[in-house]
């Protein structure tokens, strides 16, 4: 279907509330023209609409600037719903729950480590289990799962994985309090139990780089960025197994839900069930479980990382400064407070492909990041760049402190096969002087740099519409993906 896309400024568009039917509130996205029409290429604003027509959403239904076609949601999709008459839909958060990014800074330059980058690289994939199905060393009990996902980041480090004091510089401290694993199914539980500290496969990575441009000196300091050619690391991954199983099992819960409580949807993808119900609380209490598996994933990657760089480097980690910066969720849905029509209200607000990003001030903020605003982590692809940013006061006005999550496809993963095949990538990549391990050649060609959107027009919207403002950037100098 056409919509009619108003023009409200160079960098916000609206598809009005009196478009489609059903409509309770505008469809509003922040793009620039290149953006926006990328998005007019497949059924992103279709799922734009879709979203305003769920009962119980505020202020208007956003699709961020990295926006493209998802399950239910577009991926790049924010929604916050009245806690009192709205919903939570599993399609408004997706399938990897807690799908995030952890950002760890060093004092290492890059001179210090580029003699040695092979052989880091090399470490880092045989330490840290890579692809689709693999499987972790650890193996946990369903008892100690559920101790693990009810204590989250805190029971990695009780178990020695990580420092104490990490968790200080995660959202939500590395824990949803919420999370319940007596309602997550056995199935889930089995999958979970065998993939804490796996990477995965499609578009997540573990990368290290080097700062290439700071563009906010004084707040990149208090992030532990001091320079250019600083050397950092990103890694990229979710819940795997155990979020998948979690959101199949609740979006077949929510299809019989939305029957039960005569809630009329546009498209099916978007079942589910009025905040307050049994449902909804079962399905919020689970994903919590997932968010906090997430979170101790990406945690227990870090722990091998600082392993790595001991090992080939021969000094202990924390003499290199191997610091978590932070590390944050893309893919959740939350209670929140926020300013609606002059008001405070509480909201579910449902990022799918988003960054919560919080302006200064914030309780929900570790105390030493408290004066400059949430670190939002927008990362790139295997051959561009990623983008630490800081959240703002004005994004949780207009966005409901929500920002782009990465670069977002434009071509499909097939699409990318027939375009490009895996020796063209790796030589491409290897004259920019990135260095590529992965798991099969079908991943990089479906990760191919050129199969997504310019993450520099990404972040420019974000910091020009003040979403969420530019602090570093940095470049690939060795990549592992699964």
């Amino acid at each position: 279907m056409t919509y009619t896309v108003e023009k409200i400024s160079n960098l916000i568009w609206e598809v009005p509330k009196n478009s489609v039917p059903g409509m309770k509130v505008p469809a509003r996205i922040y793009a620039d023209e290149d953006l926006l029409s990328a998005m007019k290429e497949d059924a992103t604003l279709t799922q734009a609409v879709n979203l305003t027509q769920l009962p119980g959403l505020q202020k208007y239904g956003i699709t961020l600037p990295d926006g493209h076609q998802g399950y239910g949601f577009p991926i790049g999709g924010v929604a916050a719903f009245d806690i009192d008459e709205g919903i939570i839909t599993p399609g408004g958060v997706g399938y990897d729950i807690n799908c995030g990014v952890l950002l760890m800074r060093s004092d290492l330059k890059y001179k210090d480590i580029k003699p040695k980058i092979d052989e880091l690289i090399d470490r880092i994939f045989n330490t840290v289990p890579c692809g689709v199905g693999v499987g972790s060393k650890i193996r946990l009990s369903n008892q100690e799962l559920d101790r693990a996902v009810t204590g989250g980041v805190s029971w990695a480090i009780s178990k020695g994985y990580g420092w104490s004091g990490d968790e200080k510089h995660m959202e939500e401290s590395g824990c949803m309090k919420e999370a319940n694993p007596d309602v997550v199914s056995g199935r889930a539980k089995s999958r979970g139990s065998s993939q804490l500290g796996t990477l995965g496969a499609g578009n997540h990575f573990l990368e290290v780089a080097r700062v290439q441009e700071i563009f906010d000196s004084k707040v990149a300091k208090v992030f532990g960025i001091t320079e250019p050619d600083q050397v950092v690391c990103w890694i990229h991954t979710g819940s795997r197994g155990y979020g998948h199983q979690i959101a199949t099992d609740y979006i077949r819960v929510m299809e019989r839900a939305t029957s039960k409580y005569k809630i009329s949807l546009p498209d099916r993808e978007l079942a589910c069930a009025p905040i307050k119900s049994r449902e909804a609380e079962d399905y919020y209490q689970a994903m919590a479980c997932a968010v906090n598996w997430a979170f101790i994933n990406r945690h227990v990657i870090l722990h091998q990382v600082r392993q790595a760089f001991e090992q080939t480097f021969n000094q202990k980690a924390d003499r290199m400064g191997l610091d978590l910066v932070y590390s944050m969720t893309h893919n959740t849905a939350k209670r929140e407070e926020h300013i609606i029509d002059g008001k405070r209200k509480m909201t579910v607000v449902h990022r799918k492909g988003a960054s919560r990003a919080f302006g200064p001030g914030r309780d929900d903020l570790p105390d030493d990041y408290k004066s400059t605003g949430q670190p939002v982590l927008l990362v790139g692809t295997m051959g561009t760049a990623s983008y630490l940013l800081k959240g703002t006061e004005k994004g949780e006005e207009i966005s409901f402190a929500s920002t782009a999550h990465g670069a977002g496809r434009v071509l499909s993963r097939a699409g990318a096969r027939r375009a490009w095949t895996a020796n063209e990538i790796i030589a491409d990549l290897k004259k920019k002087g990135i260095v590529i391990r992965a798991a099969s050649g079908r991943v990089v060609e479906e990760e191919s740099p050129d199969s997504y959107k310019d993450i520099h027009k990404v972040a420019d919207v974000s910091h020009r519409l003040g979403l969420a403002e530019k602090v570093m950037m940095s470049v690939p100098v060795a990549v592992a993906k699964g």
